[in-house]
């Protein structure tokens, strides 16, 4: 039932289309803008979503009406904007600015978001279901480990360090949403 080369397979893939380590300017500079960051609940909350999507995902998308394409250019989209916002230091969305960050947006969309949701259902079309839970469960320690850790992290960068390393995955970031915008578009045309 379990094979190791499926789970670390889905893992990677997993892994690449998470970004956490490309995402960490943007948990230090949520952590600077809000103060707290639950990380056990982002994460908890991320893997139910994640699990949740592989089994339902397609099945919820039918029922609304949504494709994957279109699913995936939805979230190419926010995706641009968040490169946006880490390339030109500008920023685009404003909540009602909460105390902490958790569900919004760290559970969804930066860990459980329309890439992973997307390469959910693909990895579930050639892998066993369990590899790919196993796989989930193996990436989700990570970002919580990451989240968790991000404010040293910071530390060890410093502000100068923290704001060369958002621009640079501002830009792989605003790369990446163009890559699924391109890849799915041409579906819906």
């Amino acid at each position: 039932m379990f094979d190791i080369k499926e789970i670390l397979t889905a893992s990677l893939v997993l892994f690449a289309v998470i970004d956490i380590i490309g995402n960490i300017p943007l948990v230090i500079s949520l952590r600077q803008k809000i103060g707290h960051i639950q990380s056990e609940k982002a994460s908890i909350i991320a893997a139910v979503i994640m699990i949740g999507f592989l089994f339902l995902g397609e099945e919820i998308l039918k029922l609304i009406g949504i494709d994957i394409n279109s699913f995936a250019v939805a979230g190419s989209l926010v995706i641009f904007f968040l490169a946006l916002e880490m390339i030109l230091g500008i920023t685009l969305y404003r909540d009602e600015a909460p105390e902490t960050a958790s569900v919004v947006p760290l559970a969804f969309p930066m860990i459980a978001g329309a890439g992973t949701m997307t390469s959910l259902l693909s990895l579930r079309a050639e892998f066993n279901v369990a590899n790919i839970i196993v796989a989930i469960l193996i990436n989700i320690l990570f970002v919580y480990i990451i989240l968790k850790s991000s404010k040293l992290i910071g530390g060890w960068l410093g502000k100068s360090g923290i704001n060369i390393i958002r621009k640079v995955f501002g830009i792989i970031l605003l790369a990446l949403a163009v890559k699924l915008f391109t890849a799915n578009i041409g579906q819906l045309i």
